[in-house]
């Protein structure tokens, strides 16, 4: 994420709204995944969690990618960005099988997701009137 923040001080400043914000928010939101996931009990909550920041890992790449096309950034800094973020995806895997593999919390819940009911709102104003069903 550092080395994503360094290099989206170098965009022109006619992407600020576009490119800049992209890149920025899809690595920040790598990290905030990977902590959500590791807060939930449950590991198919957390797998899931994970997956999330897999796909903001790549859409981090794609934005990188875009700004390799748009040449704004030199090869050789891509390059080693590329390989973070490649890098970065095979630990992420590979900590997702371990977790795949140990099941926590299935012993409790079993191996399904765990959900909370959905909340039921009452929307009406004061002084609607509601017909009974």
């Amino acid at each position: 994420m550092a080395k994503i923040h360094a290099f989206s001080k170098t965009l022109p400043s006619d992407e600020k709204f576009d490119l800049y914000s992209q890149i920025r928010r899809a690595s920040k939101n790598v990290t905030g995944n990977i902590a959500e996931a590791y807060g939930r009990y449950h590991y198919l909550d957390s797998l899931h969690y994970y997956s999330i920041a897999r796909g903001e890992l790549n859409e981090t790449l794609s934005r990188l990618i875009e700004a390799r096309v748009l040449e704004y950034i030199p090869n050789n800094d891509f390059e080693l960005i590329y390989k973070l973020i490649r890098q970065t995806e095979q630990i992420l895997n590979g900590y997702m099988s371990y977790v795949r593999s140990k099941r926590a919390g299935s012993q409790e819940y079993g191996d399904k997701k765990v959900r909370e009911d959905p909340a039921d709102y009452d929307l009406s104003t004061p002084g609607d009137e509601q017909e009974d069903p």
